[in-house]
């Protein structure tokens, strides 16, 4: 009886006896003294094979190994007495197997066995040639009619495969067993015996007995990363919908990259796409990734270098369809990706797939910190080039209509582009606010992620505006210019009320950007207005800033006259403020004159000051004193002559 611990019926018709070989000298004692292995028999052994620190004593005319007769008779020593196997696969273990085998004890094969016995097998050269029913064709045989009809030992043999490269790839045992997992994933999973993990193949709703698609996804995670990447794409031969498939290649990130999961989440690796992004300064506590290394140079670490290969396989083998993977998914790769340097012209392929997906993006997803690559915290040039990839991609799906570009279905229409560049317009608006409290972001990489979109993407410009607010209030040394250049990218039009209420107030914006708001809100008042009932038809006075800035229509030749009288109003009353404020320039200059006049007469001598003071009083009492009579035009003019001698009494 052919002895495994597989109950597969083909094993069981397969060969009614036993593994053994046939030979003249057979026995079941095979005894163990410390490292050494001996064969209980009358003849003394006459040949001491050594693998590693384990010998086995045995017999030169009980070989049916090739490579062992080969050693013993083509040597030029005449009697060779003692071989050594260092280098064969499966090591002391397997060679203990065949040398059993060789003298006809009764193997136990089993899944996790088979390949290092078969590698053994074909290192030995065991074959037919020698004696027919030789080890290398029994072990072939286990592996066709044993292993590959069962979805356990397939997977069990994939596994093991992984200590016996290249051999097991040269012996077609890992193709073989690819194959066999992608054939049994892509039928009806009734049919499929074994599943590996024990988990139940069909969904726990008492609602629904439907049998889940990735069912295989769990067991196949398990394999290492080449393995895995041979068999996802024998199950993409086999036409596997590519939405499983990615469950299949998210599942396994999850499993073997750490970070790919957020925290507080459940384990799974998708996290609610359709979640509002909202306010991600409220998000962000709980949202932060969880990174398996510390800052520094993580791609030198022996963890950083295994991550990195896991990713590059990954990325090569994601179907190219948009919705195969989350956007979240790939934005979590590509912060590991980044953080472990992983090959340039993979992590431009990554950033192209989150551009195709940038819509469904998520503030905390895009958040990647720069790791020492840049002088801002977040890595703000590898959102710029996320950013061109989808206008690239707009672009050409606008240039192309109907057809598949890159993955995009057909059929979308220019009312889901435009929806979906108001999505990026509102996410970008949102990162903007994020890094423009880094300090070190500067204004021409602002600008450029705020100028990126077009204007039509942009309905309402409350987010921009409140990215620009907080851009100045992280960077208070912006000079007047650079608050105009800043202010440049918002449409003051667009804003709504409650911006506009508080952007008249902010004195952090420019006066000329407050002037301009107070007006269009003045225009939207009178639009409004002029549309009430029982008023004749009224155009729109400015419909967009190319028509204000640029030409005037036609049709708006009236509104624009009546909007030249507001600004020329607008224009004397600053002019007016202006003037005012130089004139209490000088009265301010001429008060400090006085003031300084004043302080320089308060320092002389206070003597001084009163001697002045009793000269000038003296001088007005003699004038007063003076008499002066006029009688008419004839009279003569009287003058009292004082007294100049003293007349005596005496």
């Amino acid at each position: 009886m052919w002895d495994s611990e597989s109950e597969s019926s083909a094993a069981r018709n397969y060969d009614n006896g036993v593994l053994s070989g046939r030979h003249s000298v057979q026995t079941d004692m095979f005894q163990q003294r410390g490292q050494s292995w001996y064969v209980a028999t009358d003849i003394p052994s006459d040949l001491l094979v050594q693998i590693g620190e384990t010998s086995f004593h045995l017999h030169k005319l009980l070989s049916k190994c090739g490579r062992l007769d080969r050693l013993i008779y083509e040597s030029r020593e005449v009697d060779v007495t003692k071989v050594r196997l260092d280098e064969l696969p499966g090591g002391a273990e397997a060679f203990e197997l065949a040398a059993k085998f060789c003298y006809g004890t009764v193997i136990k094969l089993t899944a996790s066995l088979i390949t290092g016995l078969r590698c053994a097998a074909e290192f030995l050269e065991m074959t037919e040639d020698l004696e027919e029913g030789n080890l290398i064709s029994k072990t072939e045989a286990f592996l066709n009619y044993v292993v590959l009809s069962s979805w356990k030992d397939s997977i069990l043999v994939l596994q093991s495969c992984e200590e016996f490269s290249p051999w097991a790839e040269n012996l077609q045992i890992v193709r073989r067993c690819s194959e066999s997992v992608a054939w049994k994933a892509s039928t009806d999973p009734k049919e499929v015996r074994w599943h590996y993990t024990g988990k139940s193949n069909y969904d726990s709703s008492p609602s629904r007995s439907q049998v889940l698609s990735d069912w295989w996804c769990e067991d196949v995670s398990l394999l290492r990363i080449d393995h895995f990447v041979r068999v996802i794409t024998a199950i993409k031969v086999k036409g596997i919908r590519y939405d499983t498939v990615g469950a299949a290649i998210m599942h396994y990130a999850t499993k073997w990259l750490h970070g790919m999961i957020k925290e507080g989440s459940s384990g799974s690796v998708e996290e609610g796409n359709s979640s509002s992004n909202g306010d991600a300064a409220g998000n962000r506590s709980g949202l932060h990734m969880i990174i398996a290394v510390n800052k520094g140079d993580h791609s030198s670490s022996p963890e950083g270098k295994h991550q990195r290969m896991i990713i590059e396989s990954l990325i090569s083998i994601i179907p190219p369809q948009n919705d195969s993977v989350s956007c979240s998914f790939l934005l979590r790769l590509l912060r590991i990706a980044t953080m472990v340097n992983v090959t340039p012209a993979l992590v431009t392929e990554l950033e192209k797939r989150v551009g195709m997906q940038l819509e469904e993006a998520t503030m905390a997803d895009l958040l990647i910190p720069s790791y020492n690559r840049s002088e801002t915290m977040y890595d703000v040039d590898l959102f710029q080039r996320i950013l061109e990839h989808f206008l690239i991609q707009e672009q050409m799906e606008i240039s192309s209509p109907g057809k598949t570009i890159m993955g995009k279905r057909e059929g979308g229409s220019a009312s889901s582009d435009m929806n979906a560049e108001m999505r990026v317009a509102k996410i970008v608006d949102g990162y903007l606010t994020e890094v423009s409290r880094d300090k070190n972001l500067s204004l021409t990489k602002f600008q450029v992620l705020a100028e990126a979109l077009p204007e039509s993407a942009r309905s309402c410009d409350d987010g921009i505006y409140g990215a620009i607010d907080s851009y100045l209030k992280a960077h208070p040394m912006l000079s007047e210019h650079e608050r105009r250049r800043l202010c440049r990218v918002m449409d003051c039009q667009k804003l709504s009320k409650d911006a506009c209420t508080h952007a008249a107030q902010n004195e952090r914006l420019p006066l000329r950007v407050v002037v301009q708001v107070i007006f269009s809100e003045q225009i939207k008042i009178s639009n409004v207005l002029a549309k009430e009932p029982g008023k004749p038809p009224y155009h729109p006075i400015i419909q967009n800033r190319k028509t204000l800035l640029e030409e005037t229509p036609q049709s708006f030749q009236d509104g624009w006259a009546t909007a030249k009288k507001d600004i020329n109003r607008l224009k004397f009353d600053l002019e007016t403020v202006k003037t005012k404020y130089i004139e209490l320039q000088h009265e301010m200059e001429s008060l400090q004159r006085q003031y300084d006049k004043v302080t320089k007469l308060k320092q002389q001598s206070a003597w001084s000051s009163g001697w002045k003071k009793l000269s000038r009083m003296t001088k007005i009492t003699t004038i007063d004193n003076m008499g002066f009579g006029f009688h008419g035009n004839n009279e003569q003019t009287s003058v009292k002559t004082p007294r100049t001698r003293r007349y005596s009494v005496s």
